[in-house]
């Protein structure tokens, strides 16, 4: 089948303003339907718009080595889906302090989606072979990616309140501020039991005023609470929408923290990770935490 023959059309130097439907009907009347491939000035509106110069001159690999550079982009991918994380459960939790549990529940959706799409960046790393890293690991020095405060932030919105870890950013004010900002605010789950509070559930008040900031003990009430969410309502219940959601998040997670282990472990074995911890046995310890605990021990009360 002949391919239609693409029209010269050039475009005023790109204007990241809006367009309106109506304006994308004309000009695509004007080209007869095939894409503009020309544009006055110095860039195209996509490089404008996705600051794609900027980031593609973001790689910067210390050695020569061939596996380094999918191990540097997958980095890079996984900071920039850790933010996106950060900033979702952001607004999930604003959602959930306006009793919103439609949207929140709605939101939850999405943000599965991109867990697995940051788990399957293991997928990658998994295939670099031994000698392939240790190619270039040397080139790593201290660099660690429990230094990571993007990855930080998403701990401390999904609760796991860790002061002694922020302690990486302490010589970095501007990083430190928003680290610290992540540390002393609500997490999402600090939202949820606020919200089945306000819905009728008893909730101890120790732990509905206690301080964000700090580690979050295991609450019976709580437990109870979301054991009478799965008892009483049906799987349609907003309520129980919301905590199958949440516990599809902390699965997610769990499988990101637990191939992250596994890929180590087949990459360097139980060699010492690069950043000052034991590697492998440090990763096995924090795989067996669980985000939002009580929705997984509200399972034995049912």
């Amino acid at each position: 089948m002949t391919q239609p023959t693409p029209r010269t059309s050039t475009l005023p130097a790109p204007d990241l303003g809006r367009s309106s439907d109506a304006e994308r009907s004309a000009r695509a009347a004007s080209t007869g339907g095939c894409p503009v491939l020309s544009f006055e000035g110095p860039s195209t509106p996509y490089i404008d718009y996705q600051s794609i110069d900027v980031l593609l001159s973001l790689q910067q690999p210390r050695s020569d080595a061939p596996a380094e550079l999918p191990f540097y982009v997958m980095g890079q991918v996984k900071e920039l889906l850790f933010k996106l994380i950060y900033e979702e459960l952001r607004r999930i939790r604003a959602e959930l302090d306006e009793d919103r549990i439609g949207a929140a529940v709605w939101s939850l959706r999405r943000l599965r989606r991109v867990v697995e799409l940051l788990t399957g960046t293991w997928d990658v790393l998994g295939t670099l072979a031994p000698t392939e890293f240790n190619a270039f690991r040397d080139h790593l020095g201290d660099a660690s990616g429990l230094q990571s405060y993007m990855y930080r932030m998403v701990e401390y919105a999904l609760g796991n309140k860790q002061p002694a870890l922020a302690a990486p950013h302490d010589g970095v004010p501007a990083v430190r501020a928003q680290v610290e900002q992540a540390l002393r605010a609500p997490s999402v789950y600090d939202a949820a039991v606020a919200l089945l509070a306000r819905q009728g559930a008893e909730i101890d008040p120790g732990t509905l005023l206690r301080d964000p900031a700090g580690p979050r003990p295991d609450c019976p009430t709580v437990e109870r609470a979301w054991a009478e969410v799965y008892r009483e309502l049906s799987p349609a219940d907003p309520l129980f929408q919301l905590a199958e959601g949440l516990v599809d998040l902390a699965e997610g997670m769990s499988r990101w923290r637990a191939l992250h282990l596994l890929t180590v472990e087949r990459t360097i074995g139980s060699k010492p990770g690069t950043g000052g911890s034991s590697g492998v046995a440090w990763l096995r310890r924090v795989s067996e935490h669980r985000f939002f605990p009580e929705l997984w021990t509200a399972r034995c009360l049912l």
